[in-house]
């Protein structure tokens, strides 16, 4: 199969390339994002492979079906990006990676709860210039706190669990427990509001749909204790970034932690550091001395990358062999 490889880096081809050696398919590399002004690229494949940002709506999918493309292969568990109901009219069909390493994004989680608690990027800087003063560093114990999390899949379960290891009481808010999973690892689930009003830490781990958007909205967040700590490793659309702002000015929310951005389309994965940036909301947040932006590299480790590539060729070559496999997106996920 010829497969069009969208929105890549040096690291993505590597690791492609890498997993691709069992199967010899022609990947052909692009280093745009697919969008309207690009999706001509698509014809003479046999499939596409994408990321988080690329865009597929109705121009691009219609382009798609046109040029005879088959298979959307994503190299990412969500899928808000896909006009997935358009994709099985046109008799395109969708395959995901829903899980490539839970502990990869769960581990980076914790480092922005600690990273914002202790304040570790603020001292580096400051011994950087000789400055060993602790004045503006201090933090809290963790130990007896209570954290929140909301969505309990693979990510938010290894998340809970190391929450566990700092002795914190976890509570959780699932709408679709797995109620075998959660007894087994001793975690409380309890109504969104209860969690809410009573967790010190929350932290995001849902995917990106129309009941989530922006779950975390002005009422979410007054019903928050005061000086909560936020974080979001999930889809950055979660969080109603003006409403955030807005408590933070009022010095209700007490720490946001992102990793992810609902514009973050224009931003992440690219270097910026020569221009100037137009957003005039992720300017606004980072000029808070309580908020932590990172961008979009939750994922990023060894074993991600490589379970991310060798899952995402196995669903084109399952694809190439029966017209399907195990992780195709069904009509159930259409709803």
């Amino acid at each position: 199969m010829k497969i069009a490889v969208f929105g890549t880096k040096p690291y993505d081809r590597e690791y492609l390339n890498r997993a691709n050696q069992q199967y010899a398919f022609q990947l052909d590399y692009f280093k745009v994002r697919l969008n309207e002004e690009t999706r001509e690229l698509a014809r003479g494949h046999d499939a596409v492979c994408v990321f988080v940002n690329d865009i597929l709506n109705q121009p691009v999918l219609e382009t798609m079906a046109d040029a005879g493309v088959r298979l959307i292969a994503l190299r990412c568990a969500g899928f808000n990006n896909v006009d997935l109901s358009l994709a099985d009219k046109l008799g395109i069909k969708v395959a995901r990676v829903p899980a490539y390493s839970p502990e990869a994004v769960a581990e980076y989680t914790l480092a922005l709860i600690l990273t914002l608690n202790r304040k570790t990027h603020k001292a580096w800087n400051r011994i950087r210039e000789g400055n060993f003063s602790l004045n503006g560093l201090l933090g809290f114990n963790m130990t007896g706190k209570t954290a929140g999390v909301v969505g309990l899949g693979r990510i938010g379960l290894a998340t809970a669990k190391l929450l566990q290891g700092f002795d914190m009481n976890v509570i959780a808010y699932d709408p679709f427990p797995d109620e075998v999973a959660i007894k087994a690892a001793g975690i409380k689930t309890v109504p969104l509001h209860e969690l809410y009003h009573h967790a010190d830490i929350i932290t995001l781990h849902c995917p990106l749909t129309d009941s989530t958007f922006h779950m975390i909205d002005a009422e979410a967040l007054e019903s928050m204790k005061p000086g909560a700590m936020l974080i979001n490793t999930s889809r950055g659309a979660l969080i109603d970034t003006q409403a955030a702002i807005r408590s933070l000015k009022a010095e209700h929310l007490g720490y946001l932690g992102i990793d992810v951005y609902e514009q973050e389309g224009d931003l992440f994965f690219e270097d910026l550091s020569e221009q100037i940036i137009q957003d005039d909301i992720i300017q606004r947040l980072q000029s808070f001395p309580n908020v932590l932006i990172t961008g979009h590299q939750g994922f990023f480790t060894r074993e991600a990358l490589t379970a991310i590539a060798e899952t995402t060729l196995t669903n084109i070559h399952e694809f190439a062999e029966t017209g399907t496999c195990k992780n195709l997106l069904t009509k159930a996920y259409l709803a």
